[in-house]
């Protein structure tokens, strides 16, 4: 499948998933395989100096210190060995690296075994997108066939709820809510109450956009994580953390910290149209060891996709 294993669009849907894929990246595949391109086609020979260029280039498209040591370390051996004739082998080698590298780390929540009901805790900091993502993430499941159930527990701005609402009735997602300044744990038990009785499948918990470095904040989200534990089994089932493409390696000096006080099983990055670094997916997967599940390619409702890192690749080099 082109974009998720779960996915049941038909071949037509697909290709045009595909061209807006290949166009919201295209800053990225200017910044990254265009340059890769324009200096293998005007380099005489395959030579230390090329190899240079090509490390910086990978360098200005974020992809970040690991994860392009991993690759010119890979091209360097593979030319001392004299694997590549052409610089298309070159090229194709880049390729074949990128997809391995977004590849390494299995998609979590995929088991047959996945429990009845499973609650998804969707934290952020402030600006990344995260109350739009929920309202996103809710139509895209219901369209999948589940009952999902929203919970406002973003109680410190009023627009928060009143965004939530909106997307749930586009949706058909139901919602539960509480007044301004609510005790967002209070919330959630509500919300898991209510997921209960109405036999939800997902319950989506948007939580308040927060800096790092705020530790009241952080302890609150941890506080929220064992009121769900506590009343649904093994909840939360997903930690997905927001993050924005454009703040490239400053997003993942925010996404290390909420992995220390929550453990962060996944995340979406946004505003991969408005960015020509989105490089820094691969720089995710590597430097945190968790796999992107969504990617945010627009404003519209259909522009969270599941991110597929051969679909993802495959519009970068296409």
């Amino acid at each position: 499948m082109l974009f998720g294993k779960s996915s049941k669009e038909s071949p037509e849907t697909k290709v045009g998933l595909f061209a807006r894929m290949k166009q919201a990246l295209g800053a990225t595949k200017d910044n990254l395989v265009a340059r890769i391109e324009s200096v293998l086609s005007s380099k005489p020979a395959i030579d230390e100096d090329l190899l240079e260029e090509l490390e910086e280039i990978l360098l200005g498209a974020d992809l970040g210190v690991r994860a392009t040591t991993r690759i010119m370390s890979a091209i360097r051996e593979q030319r001392k060995k004299g694997s590549f004739q052409t610089p298309e082998d070159v090229r194709a080698s880049i390729r074949k690296l990128l997809l391995a590298l977004l590849e390494t780390r299995e998609t979590p929540g995929s088991s047959a075994s996945a429990p009845e009901q499973e609650v998804w805790m969707i934290v952020g900091v402030n600006g990344t997108g995260k109350t739009t993502t929920v309202g996103k993430l809710a139509a895209r499941l219901s369209e999948e066939g589940k009952k999902v159930l929203v919970c406002a527990a973003d109680t410190f701005r009023p627009a928060a709820i009143e965004q939530l609402a909106v997307w749930a009735e586009r949706s058909g997602a139901e919602l539960v809510k509480s007044r301004q300044g609510a005790d967002p744990s209070a919330v959630l038990h509500d919300a898991l109450a209510a997921g209960a009785a109405r036999k939800s499948d997902i319950i989506l918990v948007d939580t308040a956009g927060r800096l790092h470095t705020r530790s009241n904040l952080m302890q609150e989200l941890e506080k929220m994580s064992r009121v769900a534990g506590r009343l649904v089994p093994g909840a939360p089932h997903e930690v997905l953390l927001v993050m924005d493409a454009t703040t490239g390696q400053n997003g993942l000096a925010q996404a290390r910290e909420f992995m220390k006080s929550i453990g962060v099983t996944g995340l979406i990055v946004t505003k991969l149209d408005g960015t020509a670094k989105g490089g820094v997916l691969v720089s995710v997967v590597q430097d945190l060891g968790i796999p992107v599940r969504y990617i945010g390619i627009g404003e519209s409702l259909e522009d969270l996709l599941e991110f597929s890192p051969e679909g993802f690749v495959d519009s970068l080099f296409s």
